[in-house]
């Protein structure tokens, strides 16, 4: 049944804040399993069964949008077809395999009695563009929650840390002029200056899981005309963060020393951990699950209590052309989640 859940969402087009038809269909399952369930915008979540308020809660949570597919497909990135083994299709590894698994596993264990951890499920939307109408805007409405489990590819492995995000707009300010008259105060001859700083520059703490923060310079755009040298040159700098920095201490730090502005669009995407000696985390350890720190990031930037990142499909084939899942993967996938959550649910 997930594997058809997940072929009809890839039939169906739910680029991020375009998700309302793919919430329609998650709504579909939820009414066919006699699964009780809410709707914001297009974020579908429920409760389970036997839910008590004096009990800690368990959130799982994937995402249901997808980005555009890209120029090099060579397959139609809405038709679900499976050749070889392989489920093709736009979303199919990022994150819908992930999300039907978690559905799935949501609906194993709603009517469980007894559990230690009450579970709610969310499917939700605008992940890809860390949106405001996604799983931030459900937060508010949804019990305290006390731990998730974020449905990404990761081979079924544990990414118990995984990296934040700052994205500062940077200007390189000079004097303009025109091009036949000496200039002293070129902003771009400024450029290269800058770029070596970012390059070299480096911050003291490196994390275990994450590694050293990462900067990289991603825009540059200056000029309009062949003639004129332009005031000031803009640059996009995008900074990876890990968990041993918290955002605002990087902002304060790169403002203060890089030799251009630099204007954050926004500190609230920070890097995500759990700890490993967390009983989540050792359930998943005596399945042979390996952990690690993901580069990447995800909704788990929304949550504010410890958060796991798990699920089937490879990293790497996400936003790639011709997007596939192994329908296997998304079998074990399913049977690895029910095996770890019977350790730690299961009293």
């Amino acid at each position: 049944m997930a594997i058809d859940l997940l072929k009809d969402l890839i039939s169906i087009e739910s680029f991020s804040g375009k998700e309302d038809k793919t919430a329609d269909r998650i709504e579909k399952w939820f009414v066919e399993n006699k699964i009780d369930f809410k709707r914001i915008n297009n974020n579908v979540w429920a409760k389970n069964k036997f839910f008590k308020s004096d009990k800690p809660t368990l959130l799982l949570n994937s995402h249901h949008d997808t980005v555009k597919p890209n120029s090099a497909y060579t397959k139609d990135p809405f038709k679900a077809e499976i050749e070889d083994g392989k489920l093709f299709g736009l979303g199919s590894n990022d994150a819908g395999g992930a999300l039907v698994s978690l559905i799935a596993l949501f609906t194993f264990y709603y009517k469980y009695e007894n559990l230690k951890y009450n579970i709610v499920i969310a499917a939700t939307g605008e992940e890809e563009v860390a949106g405001n109408n996604g799983l931030r805007s459900l937060i508010p409405k949804l019990p305290k929650i006390d731990l998730a489990i974020v449905g990404e590819p990761t081979e079924m492995n544990l990414a118990i840390a995984e990296r934040g995000l700052i994205v500062f707009d940077g200007v390189i300010d000079g004097k303009p002029s025109h091009a036949a008259h000496e200039n002293h105060d070129s902003s771009i001859m400024k450029l290269p200056e800058v770029l070596n700083w970012f390059k070299n520059f480096s911050f003291d703490k490196k994390s275990d899981l994450l590694g050293p923060v990462k900067i990289t310079v991603t825009q540059v755009k200056a000029g309009v005309q062949h003639n004129v040298v332009p005031a000031k040159v803009n640059l996009v700098v995008d900074v990876r963060v890990n968990d041993m920095y918290s955002n605002k201490e990087i902002s304060e730090i790169l403002i203060k020393k890089a030799p251009c502005k630099l204007t954050p669009r926004s500190l609230r995407l920070s890097s995500s951990s759990i700890n490993k000696d967390d009983e989540l985390i050792k359930s998943g350890i005596k399945l042979g699950r390996k952990t690690y720190g993901s580069p990447t990031l995800s909704d788990q930037a929304s949550l504010n209590c410890s958060s796991l990142k798990m699920g089937p499909g490879l990293s790497t084939r996400s936003h790639t052309a011709d997007e596939y899942i192994y329908v296997d993967e998304i079998k074990e996938g399913l049977e690895i989640y029910i095996r770890m959550l019977k350790l730690f649910l299961i009293k």
